[in-house]
């Protein structure tokens, strides 16, 4: 509980795709990823509580005070990037957690 008022955690994620380039985008209290797998309708993944999401070209880094809305705001962004239709072994685009600095 101090440790994470103090210090803060923080989750980095990375963008990985071999074709189409996703576009990230943050609007509120969501982020929005945009031409996943070539789709034209962007998908959205929620941000919890106070929790502040910062997007690049290959790198997503999620900060905030409370464990828990990190934690879940990470898995609602990969969650949001899982491929149904396609066998996932040969496309593994996505948005995937990569380091927990706690």
């Amino acid at each position: 509980m101090m440790k994470g008022v103090t210090q803060g955690f923080e989750y980095r994620m990375k963008v990985v795709y071999s074709h189409f380039p996703m576009q990230l985008k943050v609007e509120g209290k969501k982020l929005l990823i945009g031409n996943f797998l070539g789709e034209k309708k962007a998908r959205s993944a929620n941000i919890l509580g106070e929790t502040k999401v910062k997007a690049g070209a290959d790198q997503v880094t999620i900060t905030g005070i409370n464990k828990e809305d990190v934690g879940q705001t990470a898995a609602n962004i990969e969650q949001a990037t899982k491929i149904k239709r396609f066998d996932p072994r040969v496309f593994q685009d996505g948005i995937y957690i990569v380091e927990k600095i706690l």
